[in-house]
Formats: structure tokens, C-alpha cells, sequence
């Protein structure tokens, strides 16, 4: 016996030395010992060749079956650590993609329950669509990129002026003059220079509407006249993107997700037309409370991170009411219209 093991030692020597592949060595000894097995069990008992090989046939069982033991038990190992390495290859709910820098910068948002690490990278893989860089859309922006949104679009075709800087904070006296969309963008990327910000220094229009909403997945409007409204919500409809809606008046202020592709009624739903010349006057007519576009902007921004996070009960189907001259807050149900030419059916 000794003789044949020294024999499979020999060969798996040589085999090495010439380089010959692990598999290729281990089937000539294989086929030795299947030689050797097939002599023990052919030839008689008293034969040369058995007395040199081991006498007995029960031994080389009994060394073939403890082999075979070791190579399953090595076998089930390596799957357990090939099973193990394919879990941690999957990508998991975790922080993955941030740097240090942004995990101490958000680590008040990853200790909330609700948002997480999953929901912060939620937020910096999101892209939305702020309509406006007034009143309204100053506050939104300021607070979603500070929150962490990864891709921030603002389209608007007016300029700073000295009246917007009582209510719209994102604009500084020194940027009288330039457009607005480029003052959020040296505001945004100076706040956070982790998150793209994407100017459009114009109207938001038909011409641009739908390629432009198409790239983003949620939109906010916070302008104040109606025809742009109604184009925007006919838009976002359209794509099937949720669209958080703004409004200001004096000293109340309202907001609401209009999302009929989840079942909730859209812009058109609840103001089926506009109101006649003098029944909405605009915040130049009527004036507004500086503080008060900080309030609803503000609130529309935690619309857009509970909306991209998927946390707590988004205002869909809901309209917030806030009356800031009174301290007073309350909510409205809102019911789809069958018949809305924007919506109807759809959902």
C-alpha cells in the first residue's frame, strides 16, 4: 500500500513540475487508484500484485470513501462561500454611494426611522423640477438641496428685482439684474456642491413642456399665474409624475400633491377654469407676507422628500390650507372629477 501512495505522490509531483492543471493530476491518480481497486477485486488472493499493493481490497475502500468525504466536504464549503459572496455582491438598502463628507452632512436625516440610508440615497439619485424661482420655488429649492436631491432643475424666464427680496430669501441685493435661475444655481451649489444643479432662463412653455418634465421625476410649481399652472399639471398628467402645486394670497397660503396616475385628482380637477380678471389678484396687486412663501415653500419641500423617500402620508388627494394672519392650519378632501378633460379616465 505504501508502494502505491508513494506511486500517486510521484505523479502528482511530476504532474506540478510540468505544469500540468490540478484537475489533470488529480484524474491520474484517480485512474491509480481505480487500476489498483480493479486488481484487488480481479485477482485472487495470493497473487504478487495484491500482496504488493495492500493484501486487502477493504482498506483502499475504506481510503476511497474518506477521500470522498473530504471532497464533498470542501465542495460544500466552497459553495457556502460562493452563496455568501453573491449576498454582499447584491446591492443592499444601505449608504452606499456616499463619501463621509455626506453621510456626516445628512446623518440627521439617516437617524430618522422614516428616511434612513435607503431614503437618502433615494434623494441623491432623485431629480426634480422646480417651475419658478420666486416666492415659492426659492424656499423649495434651498431646502431640497440642502436635503440632498442629486438633480435640481429651475426653469424661469424673469430677472432679481429689488421688490423680490422682501419674500424671495434664495436672491441677494448684489444679483439685482440677473436672471433668477441663475442666482438659485450659485445659491444651491454654494449651499450643497454635493447635488447638479440645471438652470433655464425661460418660460416654461409647450414648446418645452413635455421634453423637459419627461426627464425629471417630480415636479413643483410655484408660480403665480394660471395658464402656466394649467400647463404644467396637463404635463406632469401626461408623464405620470406627481406634481406638487403652490399657491399665495396676501396672508394665506395653500399646497397639495395632484398625482391621478396613484389615484389622486389633478390641478384641473378642483379649478376646472380660471377665475375672472380681479377675483385672484397676483401678490403685486394684493401684496403677500414675506415670511409667508417661506411657510408653503417650505411645506411643498417636505411634500418632495416624503414623496422620494416614501415616507408618512403625502397630501395626495389633500389640500393644506394655512392662515398665517390667524395662526390657523386646516386640510380639505379633494375628489376627482369623471369628466376633467386632463384626468378623466386616467389613473
Amino acid at each position: 500500500m505504501i508502494l502505491v501512495l508513494a506511486l500517486a505522490a510521484a505523479l502528482w509531483g511530476v504532474g506540478a513540475m510540468m505544469g500540468a492543471p490540478r484537475a489533470v493530476r488529480l484524474n491520474m491518480v484517480l485512474l491509480l487508484y481505480v487500476a489498483v481497486l480493479a486488481l484487488h477485486l480481479v485477482l485472487p488472493d495470493a497473487h504478487p500484485l495484491r500482496m504488493a499493493t495492500g493484501e486487502s481490497a477493504a482498506l483502499w475502500l475504506i481510503l476511497g470513501g474518506f477521500v470522498v468525504l473530504v471532497l464533498a466536504y470542501r465542495w460544500g464549503l466552497r459553495r457556502l462561500r460562493e452563496k455568501a459572496a453573491d449576498a454582499q455582491a447584491v446591492p443592499q438598502p444601505v449608504i452606499g454611494p456616499m463619501t463621509e463628507v455626506e453621510l456626516n452632512r445628512y446623518s440627521r436625516h439617516i437617524v430618522l426611522r422614516e428616511i434612513g440610508g435607503p431614503g437618502q440615497v433615494a434623494l441623491k439619485n432623485a431629480r426634480v423640477l422646480v417651475v419658478g424661482a420666486g416666492g415659492l420655488g426659492a424656499p423649495a429649492l434651498q431646502y431640497l438641496a440642502a436635503a440632498g436631491v442629486g438633480t435640481i432643475g429651475v426653469i424661469d424666464a424673469d430677472v432679481v428685482e429689488g421688490s423680490n427680496l422682501q419674500r424671495q430669501v434664495i436672491h441677494t441685493d448684489a444679483r439685482i439684474g440677473m436672471p433668477k435661475v441663475f442666482s438659485a444655481q450659485a445659491a444651491l451649489e454654494a449651499l450643497n456642491p454635493f447635488i447638479t444643479v440645471r438652470p433655464y432662463h425661460r418660460r416654461f412653455d409647450a414648446d418645452v413642456a413635455a421634453e423637459l418634465v419627461a426627464e425629471y421625476d417630480l415636479v413643483l410649481d410655484g408660480t403665480d399665474n394660471f395658464d402656466t399652472r394649467y400647463l404644467v399639471n396637463r404635463t406632469a398628467v401626461a408623464a405620470g409624475v406627481p406634481l406638487i402645486s403652490g399657491a399665495l394670497s396676501q396672508w394665506e397660503g395653500q399646497l397639495s400633491v395632484f398625482d391621478p396616475a396613484r389615484g389622486a385628482p389633478c390641478y384641473q380637477c378642483i379649478f376646472p377654469q380660471a377665475p375672472a380678471d380681479g377675483l385672484a389678484p397676483s401678490c403685486a396687486e394684493a401684496g403677500v407676507l414675506g415670511p409667508l412663501p417661506g411657510v408653503v415653500g417650505a411645506m411643498m419641500a417636505v411634500e418632495a422628500v416624503k414623496l422620494l423617500t416614501d415616507a408618512g402620508t403625502s397630501l395626495r388627494g389633500e389640500m393644506l390650507i394655512y392662515d398665517a394672519l390667524y395662526g390657523e392650519s386646516r386640510k380639505i378632501t379633494l375628489t376627482r372629477r369623471g369628466d376633467c378633460p386632463v384626468c378623466g379616465g386616467k389613473g
